[in-house]
């Protein structure tokens, strides 16, 4: 397996509750504090897939983009070309707008969605949670109308943020996740519940799987790669409608 996962800081998780009959909004503007175009030179120096190699892109934040240098025995020889495309602390309008070019312009056979955690950080304003949804749906249409498979990941859990505290994300991210998950499950995508293997069942991360309440430690890490795998083997398998 070849891996290409570069690195970037931020978050994108997911959880449960639910609204699943309330239409997605419309995406958002992406703030330009997040739209440079740091892979500009990676993707034009990254070669075609191997044939028999699925080239499986994880689209993110500072949790992709810290994973490789966590764990890299991970990702070497793997039945996978893992290219990784997080940047750190990351909204999903941002992640909406660099998706062409740094996801499905890759030719990927599967894309990883992981998005969320830092719009309800506020990271960018206000968070907005139908924008939010509606930025990550927006991805998976657009990744499925070319043909590529969709995995749609849960946000991992948050019971507070360091660098902003007193926001009270857990059951945002609760939230959150709920309308991800249905979604996910009436458009035929594969769901991928990072959230479930991670909870205390206190809306944070169980002890030893962050280092910071929010970023995985190479335990957590370690908790999400055969949560990973599967979905992607699943993905590659799943007919999507």
């Amino acid at each position: 397996m070849k891996y290409c996962l570069l690195p970037a800081l931020a978050l994108g998780l997911l959880a449960f509750p639910l609204r699943a009959q309330q239409a997605p909004a419309a995406p958002q503007p992406a703030p330009a504090q997040a739209t440079l175009p740091r892979y500009t030179t990676e993707n034009q120096q990254l070669a075609p897939p191997v044939a028999g190699t699925p080239r499986v892109v994880l689209m993110g934040n500072s949790i992709t983009d810290a994973w490789p240098g966590a764990d890299p025995a991970f990702f070497a020889g793997r039945p996978y070309e893992y290219v990784g495309r997080g940047v750190g602390g990351q909204v999903s309008a941002a992640m909406l707008e660099r998706f062409q070019r740094d996801a499905l312009d890759l030719h990927p056979a599967v894309v990883v969605i992981l998005a969320g955690i830092n719009d309800i950080a506020q990271n960018a304003g206000p968070y907005q949670p139908a924008a939010t949804l509606g930025n990550i749906t927006a991805m998976a249409e657009r990744a499925h109308a070319q043909g590529v498979r969709v995995v749609l990941s849960s946000v991992t859990p948050a019971a507070e943020f360091p660098w902003r505290p007193g926001l009270g994300p857990g059951p945002k991210v609760v939230a959150l996740n709920a309308q991800i998950k249905a979604y996910a499950r009436q458009h035929h995508f594969v769901y991928l519940d990072y959230y479930a293997a991670l909870a205390d069942g206190h809306l944070g991360m169980k002890d030893g799987l962050a280092r910071d309440g929010v970023h995985p430690t190479l335990a957590g890490y370690r908790v999400m790669e055969p949560l990973l795998q599967e979905a992607v083997a699943k993905a590659l398998k799943h007919k999507q409608r």
